[in-house]
């Protein structure tokens, strides 16, 4: 046995111990549901623990790896779903008070579905904000999830559970979603590395009531573990009529092929964020200049938008009015005050005004899509802030600014529908991680990751001390 402890071995270590004999399924499972057991009262990552059902899972994997034939890539991994996917057998309270967890629960969803298929060991379901709705995770239903790096702050949102769940070791993978930058700011709040793809990459069903800026990522312990991720889970599944044809490729292969060529645009503002914490700034612009130094031709150049967040937050409250709407007054009475003033900012927005923003939005992807003509790749801060404080639901009052002025790098690229991803590139002299965004072009995926990767080669995904 190696002298790691399980629980810190990422997914691409695990099947090489599990290949070499040197550990099993089950003694990686049982390293996790310890984890989870110790860690998780304090940072309320998991908001469901099916442990007999993963010790079980984890057996019938270790028996295949026995007879030397694994079921599929993720054979005896553990792995994690954020509480908006459906899982079968499993409630899905997407954190809300609202949805009854006596029913059927038949269904996986196409990412649960491609998990199992791939041999996944599947651990439970992570925290999340009511139906998603903000970039911290608190709700009336699972309170306040907080950051292994410090149980003081927030992971982010509303992917936080899965972000908190990976950090601190309770599943080295998981899914998470990604409508304004889901994925990407708790990636950057708890050291991971999360992958935003290219829209319709990963097939959703039911489809997210806020609409097409919604994505499906991976997050990881390395940028390895996120390629092989998205090898499973791009996988096609028919329910979703958005997703984009299948594609063959393995995202394993060219992953290490460097940056030295590629053109990469440096932006520190997006030329309208105004509010960056010099922290963030300064190991951002240190992590352009590795890549640099790896042979990538960079330039400092914005890409010449206005800030998109009218854009951004109007179609999201237009999501919000709308299942606001499919919930009946006693239902409506049991929301987060967040998601019940995002219905209500939704409310005021008419028929007109929500086309307006549909015209300004596809101005905004054929703007990038000629500016990606011109560059492989944009790099930003993933957020312009280190974690704060974990608050509660409802801690103030909802606005544009309070909901999303602190993420000004995240949410253009779930209107543009680009991947991205967030990997860590330093931290604050308080210890909060601090994340670097890669933007590449639309079906560039395994172009950022090969730059992600590139990266992580000089400067290693940092872990936090655990108490």
């Amino acid at each position: 046995m190696p002298a790691t402890d399980l629980a810190d071995c990422s997914a691409t270590e695990l099947l090489a111990l599990y290949r070499s004999g040197q550990a099993s399924p089950v003694e990686a499972t049982r390293a996790a549901l310890a984890r989870i057991e110790r860690h998780n009262p304090t940072l309320n990552a998991y908001c469901w623990v099916a442990g007999d059902e993963a010790l079980a899972s984890a057996r019938a994997s270790e028996a295949r790896w026995q007879r030397g034939a694994p079921m599929g890539p993720l054979d005896g991994v553990p792995a994690s779903i954020k509480d908006l996917i459906l899982a079968r057998g499993w409630p899905t309270l997407r954190g809300s008070r609202t949805v009854d967890p006596a029913q059927p629960w038949a269904d996986d969803a196409p990412a649960t579905a491609r998990l199992r298929e791939a041999g996944a060991v599947l651990l439970g379901k992570t925290c999340t904000p009511e139906f998603g709705c903000k970039g911290e995770t608190n709700s009336p239903l699972t309170g306040i999830t907080r950051n292994p790096w410090d149980p003081g702050k927030t992971p982010g949102g509303s992917s936080g559970g899965t972000a908190a769940a990976v950090a601190a070791g309770m599943g080295p993978v998981s899914i998470g979603t990604d409508g304004a930058g889901s994925v990407r700011i708790p990636a950057a709040f708890c050291g991971n590395f999360g992958l935003k793809p290219s829209f319709g990459r990963v097939p959703a069903y039911p489809l997210s009531p806020f609409g097409t800026v919604a994505h499906l990522g991976p997050h990881t312990m390395s940028v390895p573990d996120a390629a092989l991720m998205l090898n499973v889970l791009s996988q096609p599944d028919a329910r979703d009529w958005t997703s984009l044809p299948p594609d063959p490729r393995d995202y394993r292969i060219g992953l290490e092929d460097g940056i030295r060529g590629l053109r990469v645009a440096w932006s520190p503002t997006l030329g309208y964020a105004k509010n960056v914490h010099p922290e963030v700034a300064a190991a951002c612009a240190a992590a352009v200049a590795r890549l640099a130094a790896l042979g990538a031709q960079v330039e400092a150049v914005d890409p010449g938008f206005d800030d998109p967040l009218e854009i951004t937050c109007g179609l999201w409250f237009v999501g919000a009015w709308t299942l606001w709407n499919q919930l009946t007054p006693a239902q409506q009475a049991l929301t987060d005050p967040d998601f019940a003033a995002e219905a209500e900012l939704g409310s005021r927005l008419d028929a007109l005004a929500v086309q307006r923003l549909h015209l300004r939005r596809g101005a905004l992807g054929s703007h990038m899509r000629q500016f990606m003509q011109r560059h492989d790749l944009l790099v930003t801060p993933s957020v312009a802030v280190p974690a704060f404080e974990a608050r509660p639901a409802g801690h103030s009052v909802l606005s544009e600014p309070e909901m999303l002025g602190w993420t000004p790098f995240s949410y253009p690229f779930n209107l543009t529908q680009q991947p991205a991803c967030s990997i860590p590139c330093g931290l604050t002299a308080a210890g909060l991680p601090i994340g670097l965004q890669i933007v590449g072009p639309m079906f560039g995926d395994a172009l950022v990751l090969r730059a992600a990767r590139a990266f992580e080669s000089v400067q290693p995904l940092p872990r936090p001390r655990l108490g």
